[in-house]
């Protein structure tokens, strides 16, 4: 087992440091992970990562390598230590399934535990929620641009490598088909793909050297490269070298919308008309969103995916809302700085859906359950109960939990036009 109780911040030790002395870190408390605001011109955010963290916080254990590099740095003292020695965390977690779509204070996460217990997570809650959340709402975007037609994850040369992994997840929970991360097939069971580079083509004497080779190693079915060189040229001697059975042709430069229309016009008129037509070169949701006309069959996505396409970070945040007090009863607790205002109570929420199951408003409820009105669906779900994961979930509930979500949202939540979010927030008393 690798421990991950060090990937936190140092102010998190030293607050349960002066909290044991205090007597204050065994008092009951709440955290609750939400966003103030989507990132500008979203309409909704999806929660992702979930099921990272749950695999996460079972390994979040001081062992006696964390505990030595923490004497040894001097972080906490020694009755610290002895505490994170023994840490186990063994409250509750309550939380929006992975995939579900979000709004701007939508309980996503909902810590119950001594505060001792809960602090420590906050770092690593929000380093796998921020990231992957990001990822999930850009990649949730290009596959409703994308409407249907399959999504390629190929980012990972554009971000860390593990971050890479994390994101390659995130981005099938939210529709894409496959990545071409072999360590996200490995680890988490998502579907990777890919054939060549232009290197390989540049490797030949000839393209057709390359293309004779690809077809003898791969198949007919595999994906040729066609823009090396003149992409004419080349899709002619792709069929002449695979026939009409060529599984596809890849382009990642130049005008993908009239290339596109001039290699399927040039494919159907040599007799593939079952070739498929992959595009790549930077695309975004916008880019994928302008190729709708096109005879485009797939698109390969990277650095707008893995970096969050113009938001790489989702902007959660994790705060106290309740504490216990003096005489063991829960009170709301709440900041009131400017711009960073939160408010008191445990929530709970629900998607509030109008008779034919579209969603018309978030209802967060502080301190109970909001009514529902009949056509409603709740939205926590338990994760951790007395320190035992017990929400686990498989990459493909996720992948269709998302499907359903953003399904049953309003029309315009897919526009990619700047604007407010899809629905609104309203709290219930």
């Amino acid at each position: 087992m690798t421990s991950t109780a060090l990937l936190t911040d140092h102010y998190e030790l030293t607050m349960l440091q002066a909290a044991l002395r205090s007597g204050a870190a065994g008092r009951r408390c709440v955290f609750e992970v939400f966003a103030r605001r989507l990132p500008d011109g979203r309409r909704y955010g999806v929660v992702a990562g979930t099921g990272r963290l749950l695999q996460d916080l079972a390994d979040f254990r001081f062992g006696e390598a964390e505990i030595e590099r923490l004497r040894t740095a001097g972080v906490v003292d020694e009755d610290t230590l002895a505490y994170l020695a023994a840490y186990r965390f063994s409250g509750s977690i309550h939380g929006y399934a992975e995939g579900e779509c979000y709004f701007p204070g939508s309980p996503l996460l909902v810590v119950e535990g001594t505060f001792a217990e809960a602090v420590l997570l906050e770092t690593l809650v929000l380093s796998v929620l921020n990231h992957d959340s990001a990822v999930a709402a850009a990649s949730s975007r290009m596959t409703g641009a994308a409407e249907g037609r399959p999504c390629i994850e190929m980012g990972s040369r554009r971000t860390h490598e593990d971050a890479a992994v994390a994101a390659a997840r995130a981005a099938y929970v939210t529709g894409f088909a496959a990545t071409s991360n072999l360590e996200a097939g490995r680890e988490f069971g998502v579907p990777t793909t890919g054939t060549s580079a232009h290197a390989f083509t540049l490797l030949h004497d000839s393209e057709r050297e390359a293309f004779e080779a690809q077809v003898a190693s791969l198949g007919k079915g595999t994906t040729l490269l066609v823009d090396t060189y003149d992409v004419a040229t080349a899709v002619r001697t792709a069929v002449e070298v695979a026939g009409p059975e060529l599984g596809a042709v890849r382009l990642d430069s130049g005008d993908l919308l009239a290339q596109a229309r001039e290699v399927r016009r040039q494919l159907d008129a040599l007799g593939a008309t079952g070739t498929r037509i992959v595009v790549t070169s930077d695309l975004d949701e916008h880019a994928i969103a302008a190729l709708a006309a096109a005879p485009v069959d797939a698109y390969g996505v990277g650095t707008s995916l893995v970096t969050g396409s113009g938001a790489p970070t989702a902007g959660l945040v994790y705060k106290l809302v309740a504490r216990e007090d003096a005489t063991g009863e829960m009170v709301g607790v709440a900041k009131k700085s400017k711009d960073k205002a939160t408010v008191a109570g445990r929530k709970w929420a629900l998607r509030r859906r109008n008779t034919a199951g579209v969603a018309e408003a978030e209802v967060i409820g502080v301190g109970e359950m909001p009514v529902d009105d009949g056509d409603d669906r709740a939205l926590l779900v338990e994760l951790v109960r007395d320190g035992d994961v017990v929400g686990v979930t498989s990459l493909e509930q996720a992948r269709a939990r998302h499907e359903q979500s953003r399904a049953e949202l309003p029309a315009r939540a897919l526009q990619l036009s700047r604007g407010e979010h899809a629905i609104p927030t309203v709290y219930e008393a």
